[in-house]
């Protein structure tokens, strides 16, 4: 039975939780180590394996693991287009395997799972608040590894672990669209610079400079914005393109 000192302890949980977020340093690197601390928190870490299944646009993927074996099984649900993880995760319920050895639901699953010393298995939905579906997943290296109260202690632990999980995912999809906007930002301030460069050249219009960089574009196969990038590294010294907001 848990006690005061069991690493499941609520306020310890989510003390732990909290320093992943604050104190990682990636969103992949706080997802890895989610994956570590769920594995020794919920079961015998001796025995237990723990990865987390994110879907986003319908496609699965598993974004941590703590060890291999756990993300190759993972793979193969995704492969045959089922499993309990998946099955999980669609149908919003806790799906155990007690002995894997005498479960005949997912054949495929069940014979990569015995292949990898796998002799039972855990799988709990986590809710992302329609961002997202994800679903932790815990494997033990005996049949019957998990017991009931180590159920009930995922059950709990999900819904904490879903509060990290969202906010990963939001941190992943700002550093996204940030990354996206810098990228559309460069792309703007070089074809800028060039529409410049040539109508200083050429004496035209700003309309007839896009004309004749889209033609360049165009007869060359090359995207707009590396024309634009090439042309202006050919008339300075410092090739670099900056725009008004860099550092």
């Amino acid at each position: 039975m848990a006690d005061d000192t069991h690493p499941l302890s609520p306020d310890l949980v989510v003390d732990h939780l909290q320093d992943l977020v604050l104190q990682t340093q990636g969103v992949k690197e706080m997802l890895d180590e989610l994956a570590e601390f769920s594995a020794v928190t919920l079961a015998d870490p001796a025995t237990a394996l723990c990865s987390i299944t994110l879907i986003q646009r319908k496609k699965p993927v598993t974004v941590a693991s703590s060890e291999v074996r756990a993300s190759r099984l993972d793979e193969t649900q995704y492969s045959s287009g089922d499993g309990p993880c998946l099955s999980a995760i669609r149908r919003q319920v806790v799906v155990h395997i007690p002995d894997l050895a005498s479960d005949d639901r997912w054949p495929a699953y069940t014979a990569a799972a015995l292949e990898a010393g796998i002799g039972s298995s855990l799988s709990v939905p986590l809710l992302l608040a329609g961002e997202a579906e994800a679903g932790l997943n815990l494997y033990s290296t005996r049949s019957h590894g998990f017991t009931g109260e180590d159920i009930s202690m995922v059950e709990t632990y999900s819904y904490h672990a879903s509060k990290a999980l969202r906010l990963a995912v939001r941190i992943s999809q700002l550093a996204e669209a940030k990354a996206h906007l810098i990228a559309a930002m460069e792309s703007r301030t070089a074809i800028d610079v060039a529409t410049g460069a040539i109508m200083a050249q050429n004496r035209c219009s700003q309309e007839t400079a896009i004309k004749i960089l889209t033609i360049a574009s165009s007869t060359r196969n090359v995207k707009l914005r590396d024309i634009a990038a090439s042309l202006v590294a050919s008339l300075s010294e410092d090739p670099r393109v900056r725009t008004h907001f860099d550092a």
